[in-house]
């Protein structure tokens, strides 16, 4: 080939620049783009899980709409709803003037019976004493004696009487038999309730569970010791820990599903509230162990195939080979390789997206 001169430098044909500008190249191709930079894991033989989903609600173990025993105006209402309240904290009062009245007069009737008991002891201890001296005859004895039988029977009376109207005015107050928060008001002051009424409802706001609706095919699969993992759709990035407490073994003929209750394993989110919903998964044990990877070491294709590359550390160099797989189950990060990959390989979990068959790899440091 001529070479001419121009200002000089050799000129060259335009052919000639590209051919001697790939040979120069080809060198820095084979040795650095091919090496590619990759993370790993290995692929592990272990027992293989179902996880299977069920949605449903935060409940409370108890919830009651609180009544009146006995008739009266409503006197004070120091509750609203959303409110707080302790155990033993008011809730209702009704007027119980008149049940005050009328307890002052039983207790005064109960001394009166006291007193009158204690004037028929006197005069049977004085009959006594003239009966030694065959001064009173045998049947005003007897009559005496009779007479602090029935003074008796009037205190007895008296102070059951007593106890009675202490038990209606103390009737006259509602008070929150739990700790709990106040989910609705539905009588006010100056209103007339009758007895059975309801005033308040309480919620319990402690020992909140999830109830669930399960499948009734899951009921044979569950025992005390399958894993629960609870996310409050209100709370999503805390997930909660659950046991389950109680699968109950009566199906709902139309859904074909259960009551499948679970509380919390540990301490339970402050922000949890009855009436939320939520979401949980429940980690079933099949019986059987196979090979699982990570999640990230899968590739699908659209054709519906699945790949893993593997790592040949056999030579010189690290070399990726794809395998096709067979997928079983997904649990967690991981997936069940049911065909085509042993357990114990090292797979590419990360880089694996444009690998070619056979190509160097350089792995991450630390993996």
């Amino acid at each position: 080939m001529r070479i001419g001169f121009f200002s000089g430098r050799p000129r060259l044909p335009a052919a000639g620049w590209l051919v001697l500008m790939a040979a120069l190249m080809m060198p820095a191709a084979a040795g650095g783009a091919g090496a590619a930079p990759v993370a790993v894991a290995r692929s592990e033989t272990m027992p293989i899980i179902r996880e299977e989903r069920v949605t449903g609600t935060v409940t409370s173990p108890r919830a009651s709409s609180l009544s009146t025993q006995v008739g009266g105006m409503v006197a004070a209402l120091p509750v609203d709803a959303g409110d707080r309240v302790a155990a033993g904290g008011l809730l209702v009062e009704l007027d119980h003037e008149l049940a005050d009245l009328k307890l002052e007069l039983s207790e005064a009737a109960a001394r009166r019976a006291r007193a009158e008991l204690a004037d028929a002891r006197r005069r049977l201890r004085e009959g006594r004493a003239l009966e030694r001296d065959q001064n009173i005859s045998a049947s005003e004895l007897e009559a005496r004696a009779t007479a602090v039988e029935v003074a008796r029977a009037e205190v007895a009376g008296a102070v059951a009487e007593v106890r009675h109207q202490q038990a209606v005015v103390a009737r006259h107050r509602i008070t929150a038999p739990y700790d709990g928060v106040i989910s609705r008001r539905v009588a006010e002051v100056g209103e007339w309730l009758s007895p059975g009424d309801t005033v308040v409802e309480l919620v319990a706001i402690a020992g909140l569970r999830f109830d669930f609706r399960a499948p009734q095919e899951l009921y044979p699969r569950l025992t005390g010791d399958t894993a629960v993992t609870v996310v409050l759709d209100a709370l999503p990035e805390k997930p909660i820990a659950g046991r389950i407490q109680a699968a109950v073994p009566v199906s709902d003929p139309s859904a074909r599903t259960f009551l499948l209750r679970v509380v919390p394993a540990g301490d339970s989110h402050p922000a949890m509230t009855p009436g939320m919903s939520v979401r949980a998964v429940l980690r079933l044990d099949t019986g059987r162990t196979g090979v699982v990877v990570p999640r990230d070491a899968l590739l699908r294709y659209p054709d519906g195939r699945v790949s893993v590359w593997v790592l040949d550390d056999s030579g010189d160099t690290h070399r990726v080979r794809e395998h096709q797989v067979r997928l079983g189950l997904a649990f967690g990060d991981e997936v069940e390789i049911r065909d085509g990959l042993e357990g114990g390989v090292t797979v590419v979990v990360e880089g694996n997206e444009a690998l070619r068959d056979g190509q160097a790899v350089n792995v991450r440091a630390g993996d």
